[in-house]
């Protein structure tokens, strides 16, 4: 059998691609992180299904568990929150399971940055003002950031940045991102996108810390700052491709 790595998105159950319904509808064991994902997601899982919380469970425990179910005959998906392409560890999974000579695949899922530019009603590329989106996290009681990838480096860009798994440093992250972008720029947070407990906070980088602390978030957020968020901003700055004085090609029978 084959394990299939899906895309959760940001927990509404109705944001689940059609493929990866069909997949949690026809599957034997559901691994899945209970800290992003409810049951509204997990009701696609048909009646009988084995469900597997890794919420407390290491990389080779769950692993192991993916190992075990096919060995098994069973089919297994591992839900991965947002989009398995970000922060979801899916190369050391698939790197054990390669070992191990065991298949598997990989399906989208809508990534929480988009999830939270959707409610935030934004686009993060603006022409002539932000053509780019940095997606990136900070180092404290996680993996070390390459050095390279440094936050400074990144706001030096001015391009639209999206904080991921940041949320408890946001009073200092904000002050070094006002270096670079100034005290004034817009900056938003989107906590639990799509789920009942949604929050949605909008501010500058001078004052979303005390907005994120006044309403005591801690996991499962992610800050966006940049210029493209500001409205005002956005006026008159329209693309090219769709200028009315841009030269077009008239289509056969058109």
């Amino acid at each position: 059998m084959t394990v299939h790595f899906i895309g959760a998105g940001p927990g509404a159950a109705d944001l689940l691609t059609l493929r990866a319904v069909r997949m949690l509808e026809r599957a034997d064991v559901c691994l899945y992180p209970g800290t992003y994902i409810d049951e509204h997601v997990l009701s696609h899982c048909r009646a009988g299904a084995r469900l597997i919380d890794t919420h407390h469970l290491d990389l080779d425990q769950i692993v192991g568990h993916l190992v075990e179910s096919h060995l098994a005959g069973h089919d297994v998906v591992r839900l991965c929150s947002g989009d398995p392409s970000i922060y979801s560890a899916l190369a050391e999974q698939t790197s054990r399971l390669d070992a191990q000579g065991v298949p598997w695949d990989v399906s989208p899922g809508v990534p929480a940055y988009a999830a939270a530019a959707a409610l935030l009603g934004k686009e993060l590329t603006v022409p002539f003002l932000a053509q780019s989106v940095v997606l990136t996290r900070t180092q404290a009681r996680s993996t070390a950031m390459p050095e390279t990838e440094s936050l400074a480096a990144f706001a030096a860009t001015r391009a639209t940045l999206v904080l991921h798994l940041a949320i408890t440093r946001v009073r200092q992250l904000a002050g070094e991102l006002a270096e670079e972008y100034g005290a004034g720029c817009p900056a938003a947070v989107v906590a639990y996108a799509s789920q009942p407990a949604e929050v949605i906070l909008t501010g500058t980088l001078a004052d979303i810390a005390d907005q994120v602390e006044a309403h005591g978030l801690r996991q499962a957020a992610v800050i966006l700052v940049g210029p493209a968020l500001d409205a005002a901003s956005r006026h008159g700055r329209e693309s090219y491709l769709y200028d009315p004085r841009r030269p077009r090609k008239v289509m056969p029978g058109g």
